[in-house]
């Protein structure tokens, strides 16, 4: 009888609170999400699923849990520890991107900026609620909407909150069809939305090699401490775009991101154990994530605006969400809102534009806080 109830003292089922449950809970609805509601499944499953494994409750010092060192999942969380993992991905993304539509319509590349206001004005709201300036530049990178530069930023700057702000960054990412358009609507009239955007100019194959070279140099040059993103996403796509590289385009927009993927939503999945991860920083860091997400939205949308006040060529001013880099998914729901508008209005091309560019801007402003923070 003393063994059984030794054993069963040692089960999760005895071990566990109301926090592991809540914990659980939140990992079934990222699994739920992902299979019922098609949000980003190659992100939400690992997640949720890394969350059910962070959240079995085990005792400390049997190398189980991600923070106990020696551990596997331990190993595997180096690479987020020490951002390994987000260079891959932008690798893959770089592999997988057609920067044509960019090239197309340069001005666009704007919209993709003003959408990074989100993260400074967040960066100086997490200040003034009494975050650390390390910690509140990890959060402002959640309202680019770009899960692997919040992670590389964060895992730099503030790695005891990686776990919180991954969480963050990739559900807003994931409830962009949610988010966006209540604000799309509210910023622009009708009239507005039924704007139509000629079709872009042809871009040479020279043009999209030459780009990645010239690209990373000037961002870099700008922002020395993006590197690792940006140089991983510009060489991605100059594999691409060269041709004679095919096989290792293949491999880092299919192998590549695919291990990536599995392995960075597991580990960062199973970092929100509930002893770390339920405090008062974590809902704080919801809270101004979303902030950062709705302001960097309206701010792509009412730089379009003003464009529109001094251009002689209309900007159909919803093409101003796609600045935030959640790529394509932000795009998708600039041609939805505009399809339903106008069923002839064709947005989506011309969205890829300051969606690209939002990456690229995320990238560097995420470098630039990094910069300021050493």
């Amino acid at each position: 009888m003393e063994m059984i109830l030794d054993f069963i003292s040692n089960t999760g089922f005895a071990m566990a609170d109301y926090r592991h449950v809540i914990m659980i809970l939140v990992g079934c609805l990222f699994i739920y999400l992902g299979i019922a509601r098609h949000y980003e499944p190659l992100l939400l499953i690992p997640i949720g699923f890394g969350i059910l494994m962070g959240n079995v409750p085990v005792f400390k010092g049997l190398g189980l849990g991600i923070y106990e060192k020696g551990s596997v999942l331990n190993y595997l969380y180096f690479g987020v520890r020490q951002g390994i993992y987000p260079p891959l991905i932008f690798l893959g993304i770089g592999a997988m991107t057609d920067f044509s539509y960019m090239l197309a319509q340069p001005k666009l590349m704007l919209l993709g900026a003003a959408a990074q206001l989100g993260i400074f004005t967040t960066f100086l709201c997490a200040l003034m609620l009494g975050f650390a300036p390390n910690e509140a530049a990890s959060i402002g990178i959640i309202g680019g909407a770009d899960g692997p530069t919040a992670i590389f930023l964060s895992a730099k700057l503030a790695p005891e909150l990686v776990g919180p702000i991954a969480i963050a960054a990739y559900s807003y990412m994931a409830l962009v069809p949610v988010i966006q358009p209540p604000i799309m609507k509210l910023l622009t009239t009708r009239e507005e939305r039924l704007i139509r955007m000629k079709d872009p100019r042809p871009v040479s194959k020279r043009e999209r090699i030459v780009f990645p070279v010239v690209g990373f140099l000037l961002c870099c040059f700008l922002a020395p401490a993006a590197l690792p993103l940006l140089g991983m996403l510009f060489f991605g796509n100059l594999l691409k775009e060269c041709m004679v590289a095919d096989r290792l385009a293949h491999t880092a927009r299919t192998a590549i991101i695919d291990a990536v993927t599995i392995l960075l939503g597991i580990t960062v999945g199973a970092s929100t154990q509930a002893d770390v991860f339920l405090t008062k920083k974590s809902i704080g860091i919801f809270f101004l994530g979303a902030a950062s997400f709705m302001i960097a939205t309206a701010g792509g949308i009412l730089f379009a605006k003003l464009m529109n006040l001094v251009s002689k060529e209309k900007i159909n001013p919803l093409l101003g969400a796609a600045g935030v880099s959640a790529v394509p998914d932000s795009a998708r729901v600039v041609q939805l809102i505009g399809n339903r508008e106008d069923p002839n209005n064709y947005l989506l091309m011309h969205a890829m534009a300051p969606n690209i560019a939002g990456v690229i801007g995320s990238a560097v402003a995420a470098g630039v806080l990094w910069s300021f923070m050493m």
